[in-house]
C-alpha cells in the first residue's frame, strides 16, 4: 500500500479516457470515506496569458498544481487523482516535481478508432482538432513507456478504475 500522500497520474492520449476513469476512482474513494482529490490537470494551465508557446502554458499548469496540492494538503487530503497526457520524460519529471509526493504513472490506451468514436459525440470544435493532435500522438509513440502501469480502456469504466486502485494498493 503506498503512504499518504500519494498521487496517481492517468496519462493517455486525448480520448483514452483519462478524465471518466480519474471520475470513477473519486466516486470509490469517495464511496469509501477516503479524502482525495480529483484534478485535471489541463485545467489547471487552460488560461489566455498573452504566451502563445506551449511551454508557457504546462509552466502556469505546474504552477497552479503546487498551489492547488498545498491547499488541499492543508485541508487533509490523503490520495490525488491525475489527469493529464504526459508526451515526454522531462514533463513527467516536472510533473512528479511539483506534485512533491510519491506519484505513480498509468497510461490507458484504445485504438484509435475508439478514440474518434469518443471525441466524435463532444460538440465543441476543439475535440476535432484533438482527434488529430491523438492520431499523430499514436503513431510516433508519444507518450508511451513512461508509465507504472499500462492498461487497455476497452473495458468498462468501473473495472478500469478498480483495477488502478488494486495496482496503487488504496
Amino acid at each position: 500500500m503506498m503512504s499518504k500522500p500519494a498521487a496517481v497520474l492517468l496519462t493517455g492520449v486525448y480520448g483514452a479516457g483519462k478524465s471518466s476513469v480519474g471520475a470513477e476512482i473519486a466516486f470509490l474513494l469517495q464511496e469509501r470515506g477516503d479524502r482525495y482529490a480529483l484534478l485535471d490537470l489541463d485545467f489547471l494551465g487552460w488560461a489566455a496569458t498573452g504566451q502563445m508557446d506551449p511551454q508557457s502554458g504546462f509552466e502556469l499548469m505546474l504552477a497552479n498544481l503546487r498551489a492547488v496540492i498545498a491547499n488541499y494538503a492543508q485541508a487533509g487530503v490523503d490520495w490525488y487523482v491525475l489527469a493529464y497526457f504526459v508526451r515526454d520524460d522531462r514533463e513527467l519529471a516536472a510533473i512528479l516535481d511539483a506534485a512533491g509526493m510519491p506519484v505513480r504513472v498509468v497510461r490507458l490506451e484504445v485504438p484509435i478508432a475508439e478514440i474518434g468514436r469518443r471525441l466524435a459525440t463532444d460538440v465543441t470544435t476543439e475535440r476535432q482538432a484533438d482527434l488529430q493532435v491523438a492520431v499523430e500522438s499514436v503513431a510516433t509513440g508519444e507518450g508511451t513507456g513512461l508509465e507504472d502501469l499500462l492498461l487497455s480502456n476497452d473495458r468498462p469504466v468501473q473495472v478500469i478504475a478498480q483495477e488502478v486502485l488494486a495496482f496503487l494498493g488504496w
